[in-house]
């Protein structure tokens, strides 16, 4: 798992760490169990302070996207697939209602949207 990280971003960085592995868990990247990059080594491999990282793992954690084990590190959740995949429909809803009010401003009707996605889901 990589984790790029932008300057000119305008979320900020604990909050793109968090949406990365948050990714790479919805996609499968990251199974059930796998072991997270301690929160010393992920800050030293991204240069960034380990408070940034540690705001990161506990928003995941909050989240129900990983678990920590007191002196062991972090690890993905497991036993909630249903979980995971309602958090991701809670985002494709999100995406396409910006995606639907950009559509609106640009005059776009509604058939004309369903053509777009038809067509890139072709």
């Amino acid at each position: 798992m990589e984790i790029l990280i932008s300057n000119a971003s305008d979320k900020p960085i604990y909050a793109q760490i968090a949406s990365q592995i948050q990714d790479a868990i919805l996609s499968g990247e990251l199974a059930e169990g796998a072991p997270l990059p301690s929160i010393r080594s992920l800050a030293n491999d991204l240069r960034i302070s380990v408070i940034t990282t540690k705001r990161a793992y506990a928003d995941l954690e909050d989240a129900g996207f990983i678990d920590t084990v007191q002196g062991k590190g972090s690890f993905v959740a497991g036993g909630n697939a249903e979980f995971l995949r309602e958090n991701r429909l809670k985002r494709v809803e999100s995406l396409l209602s910006e995606a639907i009010s950009e559509a609106s401003v640009a005059g776009i009707t509604p058939d004309e949207l369903h053509g777009m996605i038809d067509a890139l889901t072709d």
